[in-house]
């Protein structure tokens, strides 16, 4: 084992304390977990006796693994594991468990956590953390501070602690610098199938420090059949312990949910495989709209036709944490006029807003997402006397081929989004972080309609259970799509004090763009 000095040590009496209870634990995260917390009792942990069966396995592998490292004439190896599983199995508790326990048992330890996006790692994964953190009976002993935990004890704050840490493929220097010799390193990565191959790189120059704890966990849905974490599972299992968990075996997940997904879409499809099966998915990405796409279309020029007609898309919260979206299209320019993001507004609030601005943009045309709550905003449109046009979302596709090559769409949201997607490629967007991501984060799916395959995108709800936000904005920008609008008369050009586009922009028009205006 580490020399005397790197075991937690009697300096006052919180440690004695401290150390008695909890140090014997250093090369046995299981056994620290089951006395670390108070299972069982009043609380938020009433009725729960501790980790569930694939959690033990784990920690009881991890635990094995370590102590071999100290068997005579061993050498001391990196622990590699790596769990593919479906949803709602504990994944981000057993992370949870880890961090502490690597903080808790060894002096000057160092642990670091990722996730595939600054999203998740916020609202997520860290919460949970903190959750564990608070919950444990040496929670005294460290302080969380911002997105870290640092020992309490002094001159420790700087060497003893957790962080949890965002990644850039353009800045790597955090992962670059995670060396701590001697002592304890752990590295967690959190949907770590989303996580860059450049960052996996980087951090493994961390497992070359000499006579040092390394352990590496890396788990989350297996949504790529790509990359490193699909690699632990392939190339290299030779390093990686991998186990893979279909999420119907774990008690205490949602069932009921798991088999309405294996009705919609099928025991083999990508989508089970991935969320419920935990199995890598056999096609590639399953993100339906590009960041390349996007980022080109923020940087594009807005330069629409006088006589595109200016339409209004409008997606209706239904979520105490969604936003209702009033957004407005000219042709290939979805800048000019910035969406406008409502929260907390009855329905007779945002139709009397989308009067204003029908009025105010002199629009040709509204479209109004009418599911739920939003059939309320169109009634009251209505008696308002605007000419608005209900949306279904889970209506069926309706929009009339002109081609052969055409997708199929399961629905119209689905198909909205696709006439979506292909006007990204010539149009214009605001340069707005939430609009980014409400465009590249849904994912789809293939199912059978009508004899062929159609693309599904991804249902809200579903994007929730990968800690995604719902896509409003994105939404509202897809209900322009909905169905066809006729150009405005010459005579109107120009009232919303648009300029007439350059002969540069003329030369570079795309007649097939103006097919989903």
């Amino acid at each position: 084992m580490p020399d005397g000095g790197t075991r937690i040590k009697s300096d006052t009496t919180a440690l004695t304390r401290f150390a008695e209870r909890i140090a014997a634990f250093q090369l046995d995260p299981l056994g620290f977990v089951r006395i670390c917390y108070p299972w069982g009792e009043p609380g938020e942990l009433a009725g729960v006796s501790g980790p569930r069966d694939w959690q033990i396995e784990a920690l009881r592998d991890i635990g094995d693994r370590l102590r071999a490292g100290y068997a005579p004439g061993a050498a001391m190896m990196p622990v590699l594991k790596a769990i593919a599983s479906g949803h709602g199995i504990g994944k981000t508790s057993l992370l949870g468990w880890l961090l502490w326990w690597g903080l808790s048992t060894m002096v000057d330890a160092r642990v670091m956590i990722t996730a595939n996006t600054e999203a998740q790692l916020r609202t997520r994964t860290w919460p949970e953390i903190v959750k564990w953190t608070r919950l444990a009976i040496n929670r005294d002993m460290f302080k969380v501070q911002g997105l870290a935990i640092h020992s309490l004890a002094p001159g420790h704050a700087t060497n003893w602690r957790a962080d949890a840490v965002t990644w850039s493929e353009n800045n790597l220097v955090a992962f670059q610098g995670l060396h701590n010799a001697g002592r304890r390193i752990v590295l967690l990565f959190e949907e770590s199938s989303g996580i860059s191959d450049k960052v996996w790189e980087t951090s493994e120059g961390a497992l070359t420090d000499a006579n040092t704890e390394i352990v590496w966990v890396a788990l989350g849905n297996p949504t790529e059949p790509t990359g490193r974490l699909a690699e632990c599972f392939g190339r290299q299992k030779y390093r990686w312990h991998g186990k893979q968990i279909d999420s119907r075996t774990v008690p205490g997940t949602n069932l009921p949910l798991f088999q309405e997904w294996v009705r919609l879409y099928g025991e083999d499809h990508d989508f089970v495989r991935v969320r419920v099966r935990g199995m890598f998915p056999r096609s590639g990405s399953m993100q339906f709209i590009g960041s390349d796409l996007v980022e080109a279309a923020t940087k594009r020029e807005a330069v629409p036709l006088l006589t595109d007609p200016l339409i209004i898309g409008v997606d209706v919260a239904r979520f105490g944490d969604d936003q209702s979206v009033i957004w407005a299209r000219k042709g290939r320019d979805a800048r000019t006029i910035p969406p406008i993001k409502l929260r907390g507004v009855d329905t007779m609030q945002l139709a009397g807003r989308v009067a204003e601005c029908v009025r105010e943009w002199h629009a040709n045309a509204v479209f109004v997402d009418g599911g739920g709550v939003g059939g309320g905003v169109v009634d009251r449109l209505r008696q308002l006397g605007v000419d608005v046009i209900e949306v279904q979302f889970g209506a069926k596709a309706d929009r009339v081929s002109m081609t052969e090559e055409r997708p199929a769409y399961v629905n119209k949201r689905s198909e909205m989004w696709g006439n979506m997607r292909e006007w990204l490629a010539g149009g214009s967007i605001p340069d707005d972080p939430e609009i980014r991501a409400d465009l590249v984060g849904p994912q789809y799916t293939f199912v059978v309609a009508d004899g062929r395959d159609a693309i599904a995108l991804e249902r809200k709800r579903d994007m929730k259970l990968r800690a995604l936000a719902s896509p409003d904005l994105g939404d509202a920008l897809a209900c322009t799509f909905a169905y066809p609008v006729m150009p405005r008369e010459p005579a109107d050009a120009g009232r919303l004090g648009y300029l007439p586009p350059s002969p540069a922009a003329l030369n570079d028009y795309d007649p097939y763009a103006a097919m989903n205006r």
